[in-house]
Order: structure tokens, then sequence, then C-alpha cells
């Protein structure tokens, strides 16, 4: 049974079954076999077939056999098609075991090599199994993209997993590709201000107009990636205003690579693109108007190549803020028995290593901030490998009446809100929206959602008033992210994320259910983002301590065993904010699970930074926050005071390691920009006990919101 592990050996692993239903045909022209004419025999064979769904820039469709058909009769479709001419490969297609999601797996394969091979050593274990080196990937040391030959086949999983299995890779997966959803649902600008509409008044925005009296996003890059973006848009157009664009369908030595015009039907990234950053020169505001916009257009499926390379091109290429609408395909929000609502859908390692190296070196290491849309399946993000993946910004939508719009999803990985459109649904109590939706760019003229109709947005049909999902709310919560980076550049992307957190209005307060200790609810995060109260947020006139209390160690880390380091914290006041810094020398991190126990006066349990990921990687430095470890969201408004230990347990042999260092950096009182922070550093000596020194103050430069 063919089957994928992501994550590397002890990683998590997906089995797949052929499905007796599908059939997967790829043409060699590219051309798909539904949007062409068909000589007579091919046609009378398709007649027997459904299309249900298509990777376009691949020349792949997946057709299930219509009811009434045997299964022999698909054998005998498949064969008809093997013989045709432009047919590069006709067959069965995998789904995954359990959910029955079918995928299409390529003959491509993502390999990352340990660390300290030579990149001779890497090659010639690749040459010698066959493999060839489509690209040496960026965001990851000894990550390649690689082909088997033509026709391997099922085989291509033989393969990964033949190299997974070896002590000198750490990751190898073939290219799953998997259905890909944008979060819209298609139901004026009252998101961004109080305002009338047909004679209602609507009082449910993300407070953006009062915020733009400040700051409008000068000098900061949104990189959206979707499905294209039309940049020749009267909003769009503007000197200076696109940055860097590109159509991850083609190579960069393709003169077609820097044009992400959509592709026909292609309408998703234009709208989100308008709700980030329009220029509302004419007729739609984005959330920061003065930002730019950097449009990466990507129609591949889910888990491909190319969505690794677009985090890639992004990061390299200046963007501050990448903001990403789409996602798994979602189950349907109104039927509660939909199966797809319980599937967990993960990110593959190439993605993901992607994603860890825009956080880390995006913006020149202070990281890029990053948001997803959380879906619109009513069902839990945490299923979404994707918008749940620690570091992300997961945004949910709210509603014209401030509440959960219906469709939204909900869990512990939602970060936030932003105001959305809705949907009526009345076995749930849920009314009708007081408008259609949030108002934005269309592609121009008769193209987009808007063929010129003033039912539709206006008749020029430039604009649609029917945006809508978390795909708006996104894009929306990634503007808020530019006019607070705007307003204070040097913010690192957690510091962004604290100056959010301490933004939220909490609507819907009876229903919200928001967590006493951590503030945060299951709908809507930390509530609805109020840019206006995040500008103001970001440079703060008043200063703030950060106290730092570090320990440096020498504490051996030995086969089955564990080890405990401590400090001793003197701070009596609240917290409002946490980052915990470790240093773990070992040569196998995969064997290590690494907790931290606070003072048992905050009765706080035990709260696990890092548990067995990582495999055969050497060495464990990281920074650990409640975005990244929403676990530590539960020491907010606790008193540090006390001993604090950090535990770290072996769980295998041969390896070992020591403890090196352990930091807590404490941010008292109300959460406030680092920029504006007195720091006061307690600096520990070395062993295995710690005692606090005299700190040192240090102050930085003030300035105050206008």
């Amino acid at each position: 049974m063919p089957k994928v592990t992501y994550g590397g050996q002890g990683g998590q692993t997906f089995e797949f079954e052929t499905s007796d239903d599908l059939l997967a045909v790829r043409t060699r022209s590219g051309q798909l076999m539904s949007e062409r004419d068909l000589p007579p025999a091919e046609a009378a064979v398709m007649e027997d077939m459904r299309l249900e769904f298509a990777f376009p820039e691949a020349g792949v469709e997946v057709y299930r056999r219509t009811k009434g058909k045997s299964r022999s009769a698909l054998e005998t479709m498949k064969r008809s098609l093997q013989e045709f001419k432009d047919t590069r490969f006709a067959g069965r297609v995998l789904v995954q075991k359990g959910s029955r999601e079918p995928v299409v797996y390529t003959e491509n394969m993502f390999v990352k090599f340990d660390d300290s091979c030579d990149e001779n050593h890497c090659l010639d274990i690749l040459t010698n199994i066959g493999l060839t080196v489509k690209s040496k990937v960026g965001y990851a040391r000894n990550g390649y993209f690689v082909a088997s030959p033509e026709g391997t086949g099922s085989h291509v999983f033989d393969l990964a997993q033949a190299l997974l299995d070896r002590d000198d890779v750490e990751n190898a997966h073939p290219e799953i590709c998997r259905q890909k959803a944008q979060r819209t649902i298609n139901f004026n600008q009252w998101h961004l201000k109080t305002t009338t509409i047909n004679g209602q008044v609507i009082a449910a925005s993300a407070n953006v107009e009062t915020a733009l009296e400040h700051v409008r996003g000068e000098g900061i890059t949104i990189a959206v990636i979707d499905d294209g973006v039309d940049i020749n848009h009267e909003e769009f157009a503007s000197s200076g205003k696109i940055r860097s664009p590109r159509d991850m369908s083609f190579p960069e030595h393709d003169p077609r690579h820097s044009d992400p015009t959509p592709g026909r039907r292609d309408n998703h990234g234009t709208a989100c693109a308008g709700v980030a950053c329009a220029s509302g020169a004419f007729g739609a505001s984005g959330v920061a108007p003065a930002a730019r916009l950097m449009p990466i257009r990507s129609v591949s499926a889910l888990g491909t190549m190319a969505e690794a390379e677009a985090f890639m091109w992004a990061t390299e290429h200046g963007a501050d803020v990448i903001s990403c609408s789409w996602g798994p395909m979602d189950g349907r929000w109104f039927d509660p028995d939909d199966p797809r609502h319980d599937v967990f859908v993960p990110m593959p390692d190439s993605t993901r290593m992607a994603i860890e190296y825009a956080l880390a070196n995006g913006r020149g290491g202070k990281g890029c901030v990053i948001f997803w849309a959380a879906g619109n399946g009513n069902e839990s993000v945490d299923n979404d490998g994707y918008a749940s993946f620690p570091g992300i910004f997961a945004v949910a939508a709210c509603n014209d009446r401030g509440k959960r719009s219906v469709y939204s999803d909900f869990g512990e990985a939602i970060f936030c809100s932003f105001p959305s459109g809705d949907a009526e649904f009345l076995a749930e109590g849920h009314p009708a929206p007081l408008t259609s939706g949030i108002w934005t760019t269309d592609r121009t003229g008769r193209q987009g959602y808007n063929p010129g109709s003033r039912q539709l947005g206006d008749l020029e049909g430039n604009y649609t008033k029917s945006f809508g999902g978390t795909s708006s709310a996104c894009p929306g919560a990634a503007g808020v992210a530019a006019l607070i980076l705007s307003r204070n550049p040097e913010l690192r992307c957690d510091e962004v994320g604290r100056v959010m957190q301490a933004s939220c209005d909490r609507i819907d307060p009876q229903e919200g259910d928001y967590d006493r200790a951590t503030g945060r609810s299951l709908k809507y995060g930390f509530g609805r983002l109020n840019a206006a109260v995040a500008v103001r947020n970001a440079v703060r006139d008043e200063p703030i301590e950060s106290v730092i209390v570090s320990g440096r160690f020498s504490a051996p880390v030995l086969d089955f065993r564990r080890t405990e380091v401590k400090l001793e914290v003197g701070e009596t006041r609240e917290l409002a904010g946490i980052r915990v810094k470790i240093e773990v020398e070992h040569t196998f991190i995969g064997d290590l699970k690494i907790q931290l126990i606070p003072p048992p006066a905050t009765r706080v349990n035990a709260i696990t930074l890092h548990d067995r990921e990582g495999r055969n990687t050497n060495n464990l430095v990281r920074t650990y926050d409640s975005q990244s470890v929403p676990a530590l969201g539960q020491l907010m408004n606790k008193v540090p005071k006390g001993e604090w230990k950090l535990q770290v347990t072996d769980h295998a042999r041969r390896d070992h390691g020591h403890i090196r260092l352990m930091q807590l950096e404490l941010h008292p009182g109300i959460a406030r920009s680092v920029r504006e922070a007195d720091a006061v550093v307690a600096e520990i000596g070395e062993g295995n006990g710690a005692e606090q020194t005299t700190p040192r103050r240090r102050r930085r430069r003030r300035t105050p919101v206008s």
C-alpha cells in the first residue's frame, strides 16, 4: 500500500489505496481533454466519465465513472485512453485511506539530506538511484526537488521510503497533489468604517478609516499568493504599486514568469489583493492602500513544489506580509455529516521548510508575517495542517452584525477574526446578513465576478460587492499587519502578533466563550481586529519593561533519562507576554521531548515546547512564544515569581548532548511594543544552577503616534 511520511522518520505517515471509481488522465500537449474538441473515438470514451477535478498547470484531469458503469468498464476506458496519441498517462487514482480524499502523485520527490552531508555526497546518492535534480531549494540546507525516470509510476513511493530509511536523509516524500480550495463564499466598504447600506447602519467594522488618518501602509509590501491578480486594474496601476510579480507556473528564465495575469475564471486573487491594499483612488480602498503589492500566481495543486517556491520567492524579494486565502478542501458548512469535517490534511515537508525559512529569514531576520484563511467548512481549523501551522496567523470571519460568519472554521489555531460576508442558516437560528458581502476589486470589465451590473457591483465591472468567506478576512488582517509595520518596521513577526493580540475587540461576548486564562475564543481567537488600536499599540509613548532571565548550563542529556535545569524568577507583576529561548546540543533532536514547568503558584501544567520533531537534525536553538506554542498563553495574567524548570527527556538510545541555555523573556503589565521597551536584562552565570544578578537597563527611542 503506497504511503507518504511527513516529518522524517518518526513523523506522521499517511496511507493510500487505489480507487475503483476514479481515473487520472495526463496529456502530452498539456491541453485538458475537457476543454477541447476531441476526435470521435476519444469523445465516445469520455462520454462514460464525469470530470471530478483538474490540475490545469500539469494537464491532468481526474474523472469518475458514471453511474451504472461497472469497475471493469473503467479498466476498458483506461486501456482505450492509453492508445490515444496525446495521452501521456492514464491510470487509477489513489485515495487517502480513511477519508477517501483523491490525490494525484507525480514522479517527482522532495529530498533533504542531513546538514552535515556535502553536496557531492548528496548528488552521488541521487544519481546512483536514477534521480535527476530539478532544483536545489534555497529554504533548506541540502534540500532537493528531484525527478524519477518517466514511467516510474507508483514505485516513486518505494524510492522515497528507501531514501527516508537512510541515516543521512532527514526527509523524503513524493510530490502529492491535492485539490486546493479558495476560501471564498460568493454571497460597501462597511468592513472599513461604520456606514449606512440600504438604510441600515452597519457598525461592525475593523475601524480602518480611523487608522488611515495616521498611517496607510507606506513602505510595506504585501505578497498575495493566489490564482493571479489583474495588475492593470485601475487600483493597482499606479507607479511603484506592483513589486516583483511572479507566475509560479513558469521557470525564471521564461519571460512569462513575471506576469501574474489570472487565467480564465481565476477571479479570486484580484479580489483578495483589493481587500489588502487597493489604492482607493477610484472605487475601492484596501486596508493598507499605500502598501505595495507582490502578486504571486500559484495555481498548482495543494502540496506541490511550486507552492513551496512561492514562499521562497516572497521572502527573497522583499515581502513583509504574506496572505494565503486557500488551503485543503472544506467540508460543506451546512452539512454536519460531511466526512470531510474530520479529515486532517498535513503540510508537506517542502512547504513547511519554505514557511519556516520565511518566518526566520524574511525582513532581514525579523520574519515575514504570514496570514492564512481559516477555512469555510464550519469545522475545526486544527485539522488544516496549513492554517494551524505554528507561527502562522489563522483568520476567522465575522459578519456585519458582529457575530461569527456561519461557515467560518473554529478551533485552537484561530488567532483573530476580520469582517467578511455571511449566509442565512435558519436551521441554526442564524439570520440573513445585512449586506451582500465585501466590496473590493474585480477583474476589469466583464471577466470577473461582476460582468457589469449594479446588482453585483459597478456598471463597468471593475468591482464586486459580494466577496466573502475567510478568503476576504485573511487579506484584511494582512492589511492591518502592514499598517502596524508601516508605523513600526522594527517589530519582529511575533511582536506584530502581540500588537494584534492586544488590539482585538472581544465581539459577541455571550457566545464567544473567551477563555478567562488566555483571553482566546475558539470562534474569534483574540477577537475582531481593530486597526486603529493596532496602529496606536504599534508605537507607544510610555516605555514598558522586558525582564530577561537566562541561565547557561552544561547539563548532559542521556539516553532514556530526563534532564532538568532551573531558573529562579523574582518578578511579581502579572505577565502580558512571554518568550522562551532554549539551546540544546544533541545529535538527533527527534529523540527529545522538551517541556517548560512553570512555578506551582501559576497553576499551569507542564507546557510542551518540542515533541520529537526534526528527526536526525543536529542541535535545537529556538525561541517559543504564544503564537508558536499556544499553551504559553495560559501564563497571561499570571505572576511569574518562583522556580521555572526546563525538562529534556531523551526517548531513544545512541545519540546524546547537553542543555546549554534556558532564557525567559517576561513582559509584565499591558503588552506594548518592544521597540519602546526599557529592557531589564538579568544575566545568569554558568552551571546547573543560577542566581539573578543586578539588572542592566537600556532605553530605546520613543516615537509617539501623532
